[in-house]
């Protein structure tokens, strides 16, 4: 038994077998780019957007998904799928467009349930009325990328927004039900441990339903990756990462899903930090501290119930 809620193991028991996500890219922008606000984006977005490695954009929504799935059948006999519209924000279009979309992949058989991927100024009230929708009809999550509680942090990122926009459409989202997943970075510039654990903190007494969190990744083409090549940025090590990620762990809500604990970055664009490539090793080095402190999630939350 993992001394964290495994959210891959929440969907084995609802569906009585393994649930494959299949990330979809279906065309979309964001702000940053869509506007300018910060030239080409957050400093550490992937020029392709998060996600899109092995993605055949040619192809139309349930296109992908078929794809995706025959991939997952061959390898693992899989049954269920959920669609996770995932590059860039997915939500960052007219209201009917993301129905057509949305409708497209629920269509698709053994698609069980969706998941969204977008950012904190892409969910203004009639889109979350749509996403409301979706929760009725279907299995549906809706993942916002955050990165940090602290604006001085997205400032230096260039997100374009500040933390107060992501509380607004939290909280537009769980007043209409929606089960929210909330994106997060350890490791980001300028933020020591107290600055990450203050972000934790802060999930716990939101009680969000999950939480992603990520290592920070430097990719080529970035000015991130730029900051990196220049030696005016520092990456943390394995074993720093690993620590970090228990103290998160402790912090959050004992309820709260996990859907990632670590992340692996596209190899061909990886400037920093290699360990990441061993995706496997950190997680069982992330287990491993968990039973040498003899803790787990929500073992020292400010926010236990």
């Amino acid at each position: 038994m993992k001394r964290y809620r495994v959210f891959s193991e929440h969907l084995k028991e609802v569906y009585g077998g393994r649930v494959h996500k299949i990330s979809v890219d279906a065309g979309f922008s964001c702000p940053n780019r869509a506007f300018g606000r910060a030239g080409s984006g957050c400093i550490f977005c992937d020029p392709g957007g998060s996600g899109a490695v092995g993605i055949d954009r040619a192809l139309g929504v349930a296109a992908q998904l078929e794809q995706g799935k025959e991939v997952m059948i061959r390898k693992y006999k899989a049954r269920h799928f959920i669609a996770y519209f995932q590059p860039f924000s997915n939500t960052f279009a007219p209201r009917e467009r993301l129905r057509a979309l949305y409708d497209e992949a629920l269509a698709v058989p053994g698609i069980v349930g969706l998941a969204v991927g977008t950012r904190p100024d892409c969910l203004p009230d009639d889109v979350l009325d749509l996403l409301a929708d979706y929760h009725r009809r279907t299995d549906f999550w809706l993942e916002i990328g955050v990165q940090s509680r602290h604006d001085v942090t997205l400032d230096f990122l260039r997100r374009g927004h500040d933390y107060a926009a992501f509380l607004k459409a939290y909280e537009g989202a769980k007043a209409r039900g929606l089960k929210v997943c909330v994106h997060v970075i350890l490791g980001l510039p300028g933020e020591d441990r107290a600055a990450m654990l203050a972000t934790a903190d802060e999930m716990a007494r939101l009680r969000v339903d999950g939480i992603k969190i990520h290592l920070l990744h430097v990719l080529k083409g970035t000015p991130l990756g730029e900051l990196y090549e220049e030696g005016k940025i520092t990456i943390l090590g394995q074993e720093e990462y690993v620590g970090l990620a228990v103290d998160f762990l402790e912090r959050l809500h004992p309820q709260t899903f996990i859907h990632r604990l670590t992340g692996d970055g596209p190899r061909n664009l990886l400037l920093a930090p290699l360990w990441s490539l061993n995706k496997w090793e950190v997680l069982n080095a992330i287990d491993a501290e968990l039973e040498r402190r003899d803790t787990r999630q929500g073992a020292k939350s400010r926010w236990p119930t």
